[in-house]
């Protein structure tokens, strides 16, 4: 599939004139077993929070998501699977299934080659609890048939008929319900049996420990054959083959299981023609007293199959969660080829890659690959390529890990480049002050910076984004983040669930990487040769980051060899790198922390808010509160880092400050539903600050606000789903200049950017607890507070509202625009968002003239 770079939103609204393109998607992978799905079609799908994410291995990049959940997506699974391979060919459309917390089951059509997916139908609600797995199987051109598996105990049997015309659509109905008792199954796989087409066999396990096996026809009727014991713990992950021809006359199936108890076993299922029913009992009578060897027997249709364990395979040191056979070729004369080759996903932080030996037929481990992490815990599942040249794995991080065998004459596996973002809620985002790169920060405990990288061999080649570097690895989650503007390095200070705000510094080797990616000279006025840390090392308990000199002389390795308690929180030191091209998941966690230069202290709660000036100089910050004193806004000084005041006015928390673009006022909105404005001006004694304005401005909390660039107007966003614009008169009050039309949900987000300044005319996006992201142009009204002249009547109309295909899932935390340099003409400007939906998007905004 390539559909285009980015999805483009056709206006909508008042304004006309103006599109929307998605150009940047950044989430990680919800952290559940049976998330991921490699489709024949190319492309991953994988569960972001509520939506379903695809993403292309060959870009490397997430190419949309797809709403329509309510709850968090558990599992994802394509049609035709992989192993269909003779009904791929030449197929142009792809059906998705995904499985949700709630218990809904979500059919969608991948249109191949045109870049076109929609939502086709929603599957009856059979399951009460959340969906642990899918599995399924083409049976025809035209017919699938699929299970589901639910923690409420029930197996459901669907079957998919869908139409063969390119416009076609699919219908979907219950066969069949199979109730397993009060241990529910969590993996799944359905085959075809050999020797007898029309019969199927659906193989489960779960928390008994017991692999059950039933046989049925396509009528969806399932029976139960028998059950296989061995293992020692739950049932993690199953997956059959496809018949493999030992001898010339018969195919035998294969199937592989793993288990929490470390160990993969391969099954063997021998067929044999019965002759007659008296033939079957005879057989089955010989066969008692070697089925606890042999294991046991069962009947489908006039052929018998005897189930034996092939092999038992130990080489992880912790649970299996994932295994799967390599994926089917076409062999001339429309055949398909089962690899003898099962790719299996550990909590050890490794894939491995088992075959038979060639002389001895010993299954062997001939490939291991994996991760180091700052985590103890490793991967939840891993992915063949419908070829089989590459193989993919999503970890307890949320992060994809992706190997290519790259090698000519042997094998060897190497790390590819694939989507990287946070997998918790994204709380704040900002640009960079000078719009190169984008910093965001989550309650996955990390900062993460993006940026588009730039092809040196061919600078003129499409630019992709990628995440470069991942400053602060924390043990609390982040809420706030602001960058710090003005002349010098590139700093930024984050808050979180601690009552410290920290202030990092980018070490000479990001400043390095930055100028890799931008292919532009560095924007510091300084030479690289004034910063002195080349990088940063973490600590034992994740909180403070220690920088790492580049003249620094290096310990001797016996001064860390102690016997002490603290060598058991030792780990290894990171090793700063100047990259050349994006880097892998690996590097990020390790080589990419900046500095910690400073910690504020002065909050009583955990930080909530956070803002710096235009000019570099102050910074405030804001806390969780429930009473006035705690709620006091701090204003800090850059450089000295002193509180240097503390701005009284709010009973709640400050959900949101902003100062003027002439830095003279800051702004604060609170979940006490007031706003307050605050002069503030710098002096060589220090800062002057007083109220000048404090109102109720809403009926609810309000969660956002924004200044009009142009001047002293601004805007706040609240729970009670308006949007209301003021502005200071006088540089003593505040008046309400309008109320926008009510909109269909709680405003959480506000950016304002000025377009023209003659005519005081900006660009405010609103972005809603809904997800979605609206633009309304505004213009006229008074544009500075010293204004005495009477000015002409404020006008807002709405510009555009985006295409719920481009907008988050779930609450939008913050929107940014990149500031443009003056001398910008461009009629693209960049909108950056965030929210709830672990997503971070990037939007080119084109204003037609």
């Amino acid at each position: 599939m390539s559909p285009a770079a980015g999805e483009v939103a056709g206006a909508r609204g008042e304004g006309g004139g103006v599109e929307a393109r998605r150009v940047f998607i950044g989430a990680g992978c919800n952290r559940v077993v049976n998330n991921v799905s490699w489709g024949a079609c190319g492309l991953v799908s994988f569960g972001a929070q509520n939506a379903v994410a695809l993403f292309s291995p060959q870009r490397g990049e997430i190419v949309t998501t797809l709403p329509g959940h309510k709850a968090p997506v558990n599992c994802t699974l394509w049609l035709p699977t992989k192993k269909d391979v003779l009904h791929v060919r030449g197929r142009e459309t792809y059906y998705l299934l995904s499985g949700s917390a709630d218990g809904a089951i979500l059919a969608w059509k991948i249109g191949s080659g045109k870049g076109d997916w929609s939502h086709v139908l929603q599957l009856p609600g059979m399951h009460k609890k959340g969906i642990t797995c899918l599995a399924g199987r083409m049976v025809s051109d035209t017919i699938a048939i699929f299970a589901s598996t639910s923690s409420d105990g029930i197996v459901v049997i669907w079957e998919m008929v869908i139409e063969p015309t390119p416009g076609g659509s699919c219908k979907v109905s219950c066969l069949h319900t199979l109730s397993v008792g009060s241990k529910p199954m969590v993996s799944l796989s359905l085959a075809v049996l050999p020797e007898q087409r029309s019969h199927l066999i659906l193989a489960m396990g779960g928390l008994d420990h017991k692999i059950h096996i039933y046989c049925g026809d396509k009528s969806g009727k399932f029976i139960k054959a028998c059950e296989l014991k061995g293992h020692s713990d739950w049932i993690r992950s199953l997956d059959f083959s496809l018949p493999v021809a030992i001898s010339s006359e018969k195919h035998n199936l294969f199937l592989v299981s793993s288990s929490q108890d470390r160990t993969i076993r391969i099954w063997k299922m021998d067929s044999e023609a019965i002759s007659s029913g008296s033939t079957a009992q005879l057989r089955k009578a010989n066969i008692e007293m070697t089925s606890y060897i042999e294991g046991p027997l069962f009947v489908a249709g006039s052929t018998s199959y005897q189930v034996s364990l092939e092999s038992l395979l130990v080489g992880h040191e912790d649970w299996v969660y994932s295994v799967e056979w390599q994926p089917p070729t076409v062999l001339p004369g429309n055949e398909a080829h089962q690899a003898m080759s099962i790719l299996s996903a550990s909590m050890d932080k490794m894939m491995m890659i088992w075959r038979p030996e060639k002389n001895t037929g010993l299954w062997i481990n001939s490939v291991t690959v994996g991760e180091l992490s700052h985590s103890a815990l490793g991967f939840y599942g891993g992915h063949w390529q419908p070829d089989g040249k590459s193989i993919l794995a999503h970890d307890y991080g949320g992060s994809f890990h992706m190997w290519r065998d790259v090698g000519l004459d042997s094998e060897n596996w190497q790390p590819q480049i694939v989507p990287s973002g946070h997998f918790a809620p994204v709380s704040d985002l900002t640009w960079a002050r000078s719009g190169q790169y984008l910093l965001s920060v989550s309650h996955d405990q990390t900062t993460r910076i993006f940026a588009p990288w730039r092809n040196q061999v061919n600078p003129g080649d499409m630019i992709y984004w990628r995440e470069i570097a991942r400053p602060q690895i924390h043990g609390h989650d982040i809420n706030c983040v602001a960058f710090i503007q003005g002349s010098g390095n590139h700093r930024f200070v984050s808050g979180a669930d601690e009552k410290v705000s920290r202030v990092f510094e980018a070490p000479l080797s990001f400043l390095k990487t930055l100028q890799q990616a931008t292919l532009l000279k560095p924007d510091i006025s300084d030479d690289f040769d004034n910063v002195q840390v080349l990088g940063a090392n973490m600590s034992a308990l994740g909180l403070s980051q220690k920088p790492i000199y580049t003249h620094g002389v290096k310990e001797s390795p016996s001064s860390n060899s102690s016997d002490g308690p603290d060598s058991m929180e030792t780990i290894p030191d990171a090793v700063p790198t100047v990259f050349t091209e994006p880097p892998v998941e690996d590097q990020l966690a390790w080589n990419t922390l900046w500095p910690e230069s400073h910690k504020l202290y002065g909050h009583g709660n955990e930080l909530f808010s956070i803002c710096c000036d235009y000019e570099g100089k102050l910074v405030a910050s804001s806390c969780k509160a429930q009473s006035a004193p705690v709620a006091e806004i701090c204003l800090w000084e850059v450089g000295t880092w002193k509180a240097v005041g503390h701005l009284q006015s709010h009973n709640l928390t400050v959900t949101q400050m902003e100062f003027s673009r002439d830095n003279a006022f800051l702004l604060s909105v609170s979940r006490d539903r007031h706003l307050s404005i605050f002069s503030v001006r710098k002096t060589k004694e220090g800062v002057e600050h007083h109220l000048v304005a404090k109102h109720e401005a809403h009926k609810r909390i309000i969660w956002s606000c924004s200044w009009n660039p142009f001047g002293y107007q601004f805007a706040t966003g609240s729970r009670d789903k308006t949007v209301k614009i003021w502005c200071v008169q006088d540089a003593s009050s505040v008046k309400l200049l309008a109320t926008l039309p009510q909109f269909r949900d709680s405003v959480t987000a506000l950016a304002w950017m000025g377009h023209d300044r003659a005519s005081n005319a900006g660009i405010l996006a609103v972005g809603m607890d809904n997800g979605l992201i609206e633009l309304w142009s505004v213009s006229g009204g008074r544009a500075s507070a010293g204004s005495t002249t009477d000015s002409s009547p404020l006008i807002a109309a709405s510009m555009l509202q985006f295409d719920p295909l481009l907008c988050h899932v779930s609450t939008v935390h913050r929107l940014r625009w990149r500031q443009q340099d003056s001398s910008d003409e461009k009629s693209t400007l960049e909108l950056a968002s965030c929210g709830a939906d672990h997503c971070v998007r990037v939007f080119d905004v084109h204003c037609r003239t």
